[in-house]
C-alpha cells in the first residue's frame, strides 16, 4: 500500500514538472516567433530584402558620393539607420523607410541619443509604395533581383538632377556617372536621366 502512494506522488510530482517544462519552452517558442517574425517576414515577400549592415567603408563612399550635394535624402530599406545619420551629420535632411518595426525604433532611438532628430527621420514603409517624387538623393543597397524593377520605379518617379547612390548591385540598364570604391564596398553614382548603357 506504502509503495503505491510513493509511485503516485513521484507521478504527480514527474507530471507538474513536465508541465512547468512544457509551458516555459512553449513560451519562450512564443517570446522568438514574435521577435522574429519582423526580420523573417520580408523573405516570404517577392523580392527580399536582407538586413544586411553597411560597413564603415561603404558610407564613407556613400557620403563622398554626395559630397557637393544638398536638399532631401531617402535610403531604401534603411536598417538601422546609420547612412541616414550620417548623411544628418552633413548637412542633408535625411529620411529612412524600412519594413522591420525594431529598426525603425532603433534608429529613432540612435538619432535621438546624438541629438539628430531634426534631421533625420525612420518610418515603417514599403520601400516599393514609397513616393520618391520630392527626394533630391536616393541611397539603396539592394539584391539582384530587385534593381530592374527598383531602375523602372526610378525612371518614373524621380525628378531631374536626383542623384541616386546603388550599393552592391548597379543599376542593370544604366550608365554611372561614378563607381566609387571596389569589391563590396562599392557604390554607383547616378543622375536622373539616367543614360542607357548601350548609348
Amino acid at each position: 500500500m506504502s509503495c503505491e502512494l510513493t509511485s503516485n506522488a513521484n507521478h504527480t510530482k514527474s507530471s507538474k514538472w513536465g508541465l512547468f517544462f512544457v509551458s516555459v519552452t512553449g513560451g519562450l517558442a512564443t517570446v522568438l516567433s514574435v521577435i522574429c517574425i519582423p526580420f523573417v517576414s520580408p523573405a516570404l515577400r517577392k523580392v527580399c530584402l536582407p538586413y544586411v549592415p553597411a560597413t564603415t567603408k561603404q558610407v564613407d563612399n556613400i557620403i563622398n558620393a554626395l559630397s557637393g550635394r544638398k536638399g532631401t535624402l531617402i535610403d531604401l530599406g534603411s536598417g538601422d539607420g546609420r547612412i541616414v545619420l550620417a548623411a544628418a551629420k552633413t548637412g542633408f535632411r535625411a529620411y529612412g523607410v524600412e519594413l522591420n518595426p525594431f529598426l525603425v525604433a532603433y534608429s529613432k532611438m540612435t538619432a535621438l541619443t546624438q541629438g539628430l532628430s531634426s534631421n533625420a527621420s525612420f518610418f515603417r514603409g514599403d520601400l516599393w509604395k514609397c513616393n520618391l517624387a520630392n527626394y533630391s538623393n536616393v541611397v539603396i543597397f539592394g539584391v539582384s533581383q530587385m534593381m530592374t524593377e527598383l531602375e523602372s520605379k526610378f525612371r518614373f518617379e524621380l525628378e531631374t538632377n536626383t542623384f541616386i547612390i546603388a550599393c552592391r548591385f548597379p543599376l542593370p540598364n544604366s550608365k554611372p556617372l561614378a563607381t566609387i570604391g571596389h569589391g563590396i564596398d562599392t557604390v554607383w553614382v547616378y543622375k536622373m536621366p539616367l543614360e542607357n548603357i548601350d548609348s
